[in-house]
């Protein structure tokens, strides 16, 4: 039995898409599931769309999430005479030919084309030249570009994975451009001789790719290279449906690191993006994904990444760490660090303050303000509103007193409740009179944690300076 193999081939043009992680995840898994290798190729051909350093900021985006390469990442831009003698090849088979159409004269046969309505492709108009009108053309300086020949009268056929069997009339396809004036390979090319040259054994990538399939087939063939196993993924969606893009939120991995999203949360909700385990688990590690994936369960349906979703996934692993308190609260605390500033050595108190409320670290930043610098705020947010201005005085006037009694060394959540529940009922007060004012002199707020939490982060000296400061404003 053949190894598996899979590969990533992104292109050097910008930030790792959310769509990108989950193709490199779904290689990744099936590659790790079956024992097998997973490679990582950089398909820089594109020189003008080429973002210097866009490679290594990929490759670096994956490792942050843990996906690396198992061999050392190749840069099609030093393969380039792979691809060169694959198109010689082809020219020599007759099944590719060397085209010396300008631009001008392109754009001018879709113009009439579409004038008559028909579909655009191009007319074949270099497809017979002679020996000599090649060789002539080229002792001129002009410039060209390779074009495979689609044969006539074909039906191309394949069988995806996910779709099932594809087929399309050959007289449908465009003689497409396979190498450009700048000898420099088109993806069509230049995918399918390195996916031969690396012994892929299974093509992942997105749907979109869908249009080009028969075309690859056609190469493939005419190359005389075994076909691999192809798996298109189906496309990521808005909420609203239409293709997941930036213009309707953030798209780049690097963004959601960036925010304090947590990589586990991550790699776990982009796991579930068109690919469902057949159970009712949710929650996966990366071990139990490699073990679980399958390619039988990777839906068709177009997979819908929701905002909403992937915020419950990451508080839900934050509660989770903060309850575990492992080595992953260890590496929470130092990744809340660079969200709190000045702050960052109360990480600690603030995750434990904050964990069950939160949907990432990024935040704790604003939220743990008040903490630090108590905000202003109007006299009348003091008073509940099921109490009165009489009941709050002298609800706070007794938390002072009693909280000045607690020691130091006493001075947590459990002992200052208990301490204010037994004032409450001696002076038949309700909770909101004493517990509500409390809560907003620590806070200035009127949603925040529980007094108690408050207290016992504020630590007595800055608590009852806070609560001197409220019975001030009643006064």
């Amino acid at each position: 039995m053949e190894k598996i193999r899979t590969r990533f081939a992104p292109s050097p043009t910008g930030y790792l898409h959310i769509g990108g992680l989950r193709t490199a995840l779904f290689s990744y898994l099936w590659a790790k599931k079956n024992k097998g290798e997973f490679i990582i190729r950089i398909e820089d051909t594109d020189r003008e769309r080429y973002i210097a350093n866009a490679d290594q900021e990929l490759i670096d985006t994956l490792a942050k999430v843990g996906i690396v390469s198992d061999v050392e990442v190749k840069h099609q831009s030093d393969r380039l005479s792979l691809y060169q003698k694959a198109s010689d090849k082809l020219i020599n088979n007759n099944q590719a030919y060397k085209c010396f159409c300008s631009p001008e004269r392109l754009d001018k046969v879709r113009e009439e084309q579409q004038k008559n309505k028909q579909v655009p492709k191009y007319d074949r108009h270099c497809l017979n030249l002679s020996k000599e009108e090649i060789d002539k053309n080229i002792q001129a300086g002009q410039k060209f570009v390779v074009r495979f020949k689609i044969p006539d009268d074909e039906i191309i056929v394949g069988q995806d994975a996910v779709y099932g069997k594809i087929s399309i009339k050959g007289q449908d396809l465009d003689d497409f451009v396979i190498l450009k004036s700048n000898k420099f390979p088109t993806y069509h090319l230049a995918n399918v001789v390195d996916d031969h040259d690396m012994r892929i054994s299974h093509v992942i990538r997105g749907e979109e790719w869908m249009p080009s399939f028969p075309k690859h087939i056609l190469i493939y063939k005419a190359l005389k290279y075994n076909l691999p196993t192809f798996v298109h993924l189906p496309l990521l969606l808005n909420p609203d449906k239409s293709k997941l893009s930036k213009r309707q939120g953030d798209v780049a991995v690097e963004d959601y690191l960036k925010k304090g999203y947590l990589i586990e949360s991550l790699i776990n909700y982009v796991a579930l993006l068109g690919w469902n385990p057949g159970n009712d688990q949710e929650f996966f590690m990366i071990n139990e994904l490699i073990k679980e994936f399958s390619l039988e369960k990777i839906n068709k349906a177009g997979a819908v990444f929701d905002i909403t979703k992937l915020n419950w996934f990451n508080a839900e692993y934050i509660r989770k760490i903060i309850e575990q308190n492992d080595k992953r609260f260890e590496q929470l605390i130092s990744n809340t660090e660079k969200f709190l500033g000045k702050n960052a050595h109360k990480a600690k108190k603030v995750l434990r303050l904050f964990g069950s409320r939160i949907d990432n670290l990024a935040d704790l930043g604003e939220d743990s303000k008040f903490l630090f610098d108590l905000p202003e705020y109007d006299k009348e947010m003091l008073i509940f509103k099921k109490s009165d201005f009489e009941k709050t005085k002298e609800g706070i006037n007794l938390a002072l007193g009693i909280l000045g009694k607690i020691h130091h060394s006493e001075w947590d959540q459990d002992t200052i409740n208990n301490s204010i529940k037994d004032i409450i009922a001696k002076r038949n007060l309700s909770p909101g009179d004493i517990f509500w004012p409390l809560r907003v002199a620590c806070s200035g707020l009127e949603r925040s944690p529980s007094p108690g939490e408050l207290l016992e982060f504020l630590g007595k000296e800055e608590a009852l300076s806070r609560v001197k400061k409220a019975i001030k404003k009643l006064s």
